[in-house]
């Protein structure tokens, strides 16, 4: 799995804090985000608060998840 392609399954991964998220859960509670035509799932408002300030940060071949 690589960033350009966040999902497997029902499960994506956070590119913020590195969690596995539950694609379903978080479309329920809002916490998904659109980037240059790629949707991001996060765990919580924090990480998709992040995500969306600066998504080149996170988005970088260089960046570590961690939570």
């Amino acid at each position: 799995m690589t960033m350009q392609d966040p999902t497997v399954g029902e499960d994506a991964l956070d590119p913020v804090c590195g969690m596995t998220v539950d694609i379903t859960q978080a479309r329920s509670r809002n916490l998904v985000a659109e980037h240059e035509g790629t949707t991001y799932f996060f765990c919580g408002r924090g990480c998709k608060l992040d995500f969306e300030e600066d998504p080149g940060k996170y988005l970088d071949p260089s960046y570590v998840p961690s939570m």
